[in-house]
């Protein structure tokens, strides 16, 4: 099963939100999905999304492929996470 790590969306009309998502390719975007991993809400501004970088690098170990805007997520949270890491 070729499995995605990708965005679903949620919400109303013109108050949509998005859930990220572990899901296999086939399954339309806001159709089933596995497991749910984190959330990007586009309307917040500065910190808009939080993942789960521990279930992100379960899945991208065991062969789950995110989505450009996803991996973009991941770069970004990663670096925050560094950031706020103490240097010794």
């Amino acid at each position: 099963m070729a499995v995605s790590i990708r965005l679903r969306r949620e919400g109303t009309k013109n108050r949509s939100f998005y859930r990220v998502v572990v899901a296999d390719k086939r399954s339309p975007r806001d159709g089933k999905f596995i497991e749910a991993i984190g959330n990007y809400d586009p309307t917040e501004s500065g910190d808009n999304f939080r993942l789960n970088l521990e279930r992100v690098d379960y899945w991208v170990k065991n062969g789950a492929q995110p989505s450009a805007t996803v991996a973009s997520m991941i770069l970004k949270a990663r670096k925050k996470v560094s950031a706020a890491a103490p240097a010794q």
